[in-house]
């Protein structure tokens, strides 16, 4: 592709403007986004404007978009000029080629229809009771003056949310075992280099179960054992279907009255397992990070979370608190769980911003730029909860979940969990950080993770 040396930030429409980006090799990019993707974006940004051009092994010819009208030209058409399943494949290995991450058209369209109903409306009220006896059950046993991993145990709760709220399940030696091997499967993939496996395909292969990649894929064969098993017994049992997600898509029906396969019911709780577990505890650990680096953010909170009666009220209430919506969101602004929405394969040559965009072109909108641009959030690196109660942003301003038919169908049930389980930890424990120092983002499997799990010391009962 013919590149240019423009330079700037505004991206009026002109015609045949010519797209500029890095030039240096394929795989020299790929590892420098890998293992920096911080400094790979924010120098990029700088030199090359917010519409780029990137090369890597994943994305030969991608496009890097943190212009918010770039980006509602993109998430308002028509969606068949997209593909984005089949260039979504770096989570191929996590869900199944079932899942709804990696579908397009109309199966992916009707895929989502059976998906939505257990995250929405009345189904939220019963979570929240899970929700909040979970997290008093994982907490219950802090003690003051020890010190505990946001991180890991943050990690607990959602893990244990996500299988009660999948699968009816709370006890039991398959819970336990499922329980295990998510932990297991995901751990494989914490640190950045491990975390390279998953963009660099050259690197999975299996050199037996001592390698990373040969000990992932034989978690993942008995992880699929115990999820059969229990489709399995929950399609032949006698008693009725419960009301947990399992069984909200087992007795879903397509419009044609179909069910879906095991396949793809397998497929979709792994999706769900996958989206719904590792992104929502990293953002209650970056959450816990900023509350208690920023002592007014703190005592803002607290004062809010002491004006209702937090043990009897409905969890809808605590939901509605303004200023924890507000820290929640600064949250997901400041550091993205995932830095780009889905990418999106362009079918036919089409006009963007004065770009002409070639077909088999990646368009790749980043959250985490957009995030930061300081026309929008002025000091976009301080974590200032205010900016939420001051203004509304646009869906293509502020993206955490990505956006138009590709936006998280859980965007609501992670929103949800995150309130609840912070009003439960910060009005049942005095904590504060072990080390009063800044925290740096960390790639965690296709996450962004605080760095070293945000260690923090109980002091004490409130």
């Amino acid at each position: 592709m013919t590149i240019s040396t423009e330079n700037t930030h505004s991206q009026n429409h002109a015609t045949n403007k010519l797209l500029n980006g890095p030039k240096d090799a394929r795989f020299v990019q790929t590892v420098r986004r890998s293992l920096n993707p911080l400094y790979y974006l924010d120098s990029n940004y700088q030199r090359y404007g917010d519409i780029f051009i990137s090369q890597s092994s994943i994305f030969p010819h991608q496009v890097i978009i943190s212009n918010p009208q770039a980006i509602q030209e993109i998430f308002t058409a028509d969606s068949k000029l997209f593909k984005s399943g089949t260039v979504n494949h770096i989570t191929l290995p996590l869900v199944g080629s079932s899942s709804l991450l990696l579908l397009d058209g109309a199966r992916h369209l009707q895929q989502r229809k059976l998906l939505m109903p257990p995250f929405h409306g009345e189904r939220m009220k019963a979570y929240g009771q899970i929700i909040r006896n979970t997290t008093e059950k994982v907490i219950n046993n802090w003690t003051p003056g020890k010190s505990v991993i946001a991180q890991s145990t943050m990690q607990q709760i959602s893990l244990e949310v996500i299988l009660h709220t999948v699968f009816g399940l709370s006890e039991g030696e398959r819970y336990q075992q499922i329980q295990q091997l998510m932990i297991n499967m995901f751990s494989l993939f914490n640190n950045p280099l491990n975390a390279t496996f998953l963009f660099i395909k050259s690197l999975q292969k299996d050199l037996g179960a001592w390698s990373p990649w040969g000990g992932f894929l034989r978690q993942r064969q008995r992880l699929d054992d115990l999820l059969y098993q229990e489709i399995r017994e929950r399609k032949t049992q006698s008693e009725p279907l419960g009301e947990d997600i399992l069984s909200l898509l087992i007795s879903a029906r397509d419009e044609a009255g179909q069910p879906m396969s095991d396949v793809e019911l397998r497929d979709e709780l792994m999706t769900i397992l996958f989206g719904g577990h590792e992104t929502t505890a990293t953002a209650l650990a970056w959450a816990l990070y900023w509350i208690h680096y920023i002592p007014e953010v703190r005592e803002k909170l607290l004062q809010e979370l002491n004006s209702i009666d937090l043990e009897n009220c409905d969890p809808a209430e605590i939901t509605k608190l303004p200023y924890l919506n507000a820290v929640c969101c600064e949250t997901l602004r400041i550091y993205p769980i995932l830095f780009f929405t889905f990418p999106r394969l362009v079918q036919a040559p089409m006009q963007l911003m004065g770009y002409n965009i070639p077909k088999g072109m990646v368009l790749s909108p980043c959250i985490y730029l957009v995030h930061h641009r300081p026309d929008i959030y002025p000091e976009p690196k301080l974590f200032k909860p205010e900016r939420f109660l001051e203004r509304q942003f646009s869906p293509y301003e502020y993206l955490p979940f990505g956006g138009a038919n590709r936006r998280c169908i859980g965007t609501a049930f992670a929103m949800f969990e995150m309130k609840l389980v912070l009003a439960k930890v910060l009005s049942r424990y005095s904590l504060e950080l072990a080390e009063n120092s800044p925290v740096m983002p960390v790639r965690r499997g296709v996450t962004m993770a605080p760095a070293g799990g945000v260690r923090l010391v109980v002091k004490g009962r409130i």
